[in-house]
């Protein structure tokens, strides 16, 4: 959607909503006339959010980004429905104008002055799904001693088989090769049964603090 002097992309500004945690993003905001352009962002919480720059000067066919930030929430709101608004003004200005020289007087409104005016609303979105790595360690190496378990047992059943057969015509060797594969088979098993303690994981926590900058004009 275009306006007289500045078309603007997005036209919400989309925050990932985290508890403690502060958000960012970026506005474009090109200026499609053949005139020197200045702009002014006002919002309806200016406590809550830094605006850099928040005012300032596009030149002719040219480009230029702002970025909001937003502070940490404390709290999530109902439905995480945000009614805070954003109003990026804009409005022709002669050649040889500084950035200094933009005030509020700049997109005061009379008749001899066109100000445009375009409305952006704020959204949360949730963050991606945070993966578990340590966890899915844990579970390969309960696997991979299993697997290892397994291939024992299978081992010392070959052995006691091989036993069997060489001692056929001894049975008091059959009978102590029999009693000793038993016996390391009821350790093996005892093993398997026994769980694998899983290590000890650790949290780590950010706590960014946001510097709070007003910066924003408060938009009435």
């Amino acid at each position: 959607m275009k306006a007289n002097n500045l078309e603007i992309q997005p036209l919400e500004l989309s925050f990932t909503f985290e508890v403690k945690k502060q958000s960012s993003c970026s506005v474009e905001m090109i200026n499609n006339t053949n005139h020197l352009v200045a702009f002014k962002i006002k919002t309806t919480n200016p406590k809550k959010y830094c605006v850099r720059p928040n005012t300032g000067l596009i030149l002719p066919n040219a480009a230029c980004h702002f970025t909001v930030t937003m502070q940490a929430p404390k709290v999530a709101p109902p439905d995480m429905i945000c009614r805070d608004k954003f109003l990026v003004q804009s409005t022709v200005v002669p050649e040889g104008t500084k950035e200094e020289d933009v005030t509020s007087n700049t997109f005061a409104k009379d008749d001899a002055k066109v100000v445009d005016e375009k409305k952006l609303r704020v959204i949360f979105v949730l963050p991606p799904p945070v993966n578990e790595p340590s966890k899915l360690v844990h579970f390969n190496e309960t696997r991979e001693l299993k697997d290892d378990i397994v291939i024992q047992n299978e081992s010392h059943h070959a052995k006691v088989d091989a036993g069997v057969e060489l001692s056929k015509d001894n049975d008091v060797n059959v009978e102590a090769t029999m009693k000793e594969d038993t016996l390391k088979r009821k350790e093996t098993e005892k093993k398997i049964e026994e769980p694998v303690k899983p290590n000890q994981e650790y949290l780590i926590k950010r706590n960014e603090e946001f510097m709070q900058m007003n910066d924003a004009e408060e938009l009435i």
